[in-house]
């Protein structure tokens, strides 16, 4: 036994190594082909993004090694630590950072620029597995939510502040994690029901919504108290109450936040998804071009590098967050579809490891890489193909950056070697 716990290869799942290497390689082969050009092939320059990304792969390999020559105590001791220092390196933006895009999000080391949100994401689930696994740890307490959203949404608003929403929203996906630990669900009926009244009230506006929702309530409540008599509303009249309040509150807190706090572009990009508005040529650019490049490679694609709608940079970011487009048009259908069967492929197989461990530190970790990666499959795919606005959300492994490629791989590779040690009693 104690052999193979010196073996940092011993026990890890293949099968999620060989999903991580197709992903890589395959999104590897898409961003060769986004942004390659006429000129001569140079992998391994920093002066192409192929070349730059593939020195970005290549040094996966010794991060991989280095994340497996700790043992799973390690990562349950030190959660504290490294959540700290992921903490500190999103305030230090705000000193030393570099503004690109309009977002302070980067540090600058010359060729290399690191994104520290993208490694957060990784230290946060880390923390919040080990607040969670503390077996005297209750969840239905009001107090202990309250530390749990805490974890979760500090790092949600530094990064906000930068500003970056998109890699913000993404903490949302934790909510999934707690209501697995034990979180009501009414949390996540709650978060849907207010991004339903949210877009809602943008497509309908807050005085048609507000008035319609007011008569649409008051007549539930008026056949609820027929049916219950004067002992229903004696009971009840306070959750009435606080539900015309809480209809009021979303309805016309959306149209002030939509109307004097949102700006230009953010009301453009929801107009132009909702069909608002039509604008092809400006702010419904990138996604119009996507959409017409994905459709464009039918069932089976052009085949790679054949993709004469890539090869005229129609789309914007098509190597970053638009990469997917690549995949639609080179690969068509089958290739796309393939993509999406691999990422799910992967989530199923960690969330059924995940429910293998006896330890809850690495169950509730395995949740939480879950949950990151649906989330950003999710909101990527869905903004490249229409059904969301723009939110900068990169398709995990495949797009291209180092940040993101090392962030998802850390978050990977720290759930393997958790439970490449679950079944030894360290």
């Amino acid at each position: 036994m104690r052999q193979e716990q010196n073996n940092i290869f011993a026990g890890i799942d293949w099968i999620l190594v060989f999903i991580y290497i197709i992903l890589v390689g395959f999104g590897w082969l898409n961003i060769f082909a986004a942004s390659k050009t006429d000129g001569d092939i140079d992998l391994l320059s920093f002066s192409t993004k192929y070349g730059k990304q593939l020195i970005f792969i290549s040094l996966t390999i010794p991060l991989i090694i280095i994340i497996l020559f700790f043992n799973s105590k390690f990562y349950e001791k030190f959660a504290s630590i490294l959540y700290i220092i992921s903490l500190l390196s999103l305030v230090g933006l705000f000193l030393f950072g570099k503004t690109i895009n309009g977002a302070t999000s980067w540090y600058n080391f010359g060729v290399l620029g690191l994104q520290p949100s993208e490694f957060a994401k990784a230290f946060t689930a880390l923390a919040v597995a080990k607040l969670l696994s503390d077996r005297q740890y209750n969840l239905k307490l009001v107090k202990n939510q309250i530390k749990a959203f805490i974890i979760v949404f500090f790092p949600a608003f530094l990064i906000t502040l930068q500003p970056d929403a998109g890699s913000a929203l993404i903490y949302l996906s934790f909510f999934f994690v707690l209501n697995r630990e034990g979180l009501t669900l009414n949390y996540i009926l709650l978060g849907i029901t207010i991004i339903s009244l949210f877009i809602l009230t943008i497509f309908f506006g807050a005085s048609k919504m507000f008035i319609s929702l007011l008569i649409l309530i008051s007549l539930i409540v008026a056949y609820l108290i027929y049916k219950g008599g004067k002992r229903f509303f004696r009971f009840n009249w306070y959750k009435i109450l606080a539900l015309y309040f809480v209809v009021a509150f979303v309805i016309l807190g959306t149209g002030y936040t939509y109307n004097n706090i949102f700006k230009q572009h953010h009301r453009d990009r929801f107009e132009v998804l909702l069909g608002l508005k039509v604008d092809n040529k400006n702010i419904g650019y990138n996604s119009y071009q996507s959409e017409l490049t994905i459709s464009s490679g039918g069932l089976s694609g052009k085949g790679f590098l054949k993709g004469d709608i890539t090869k005229g940079n129609f789309v914007p970011e098509q190597h970053t967050d638009y990469i997917f487009s690549t995949v639609g048009e080179e690969w068509g259908f089958i290739g796309s579809s393939s993509v999406i069967i691999l990422f799910m492929l992967m989530m199923f197989r960690v969330i059924y490891l995940s429910e293998t461990h006896s330890n809850k530190f690495g169950r509730i970790y395995g949740y939480g890489l879950a949950s990151i990666l649906f989330f950003h499959v999710i909101v990527n795919i869905g903004m490249v193909i229409g059904l969301l606005p723009t939110v900068g959300v990169p398709l995990p492994f495949f797009s291209y950056g180092g940040s993101s490629l090392w962030g998802f791989t850390i978050l990977l590779f720290i759930f393997i070697r958790l439970d490449a040690h679950k079944n030894y009693d360290w």
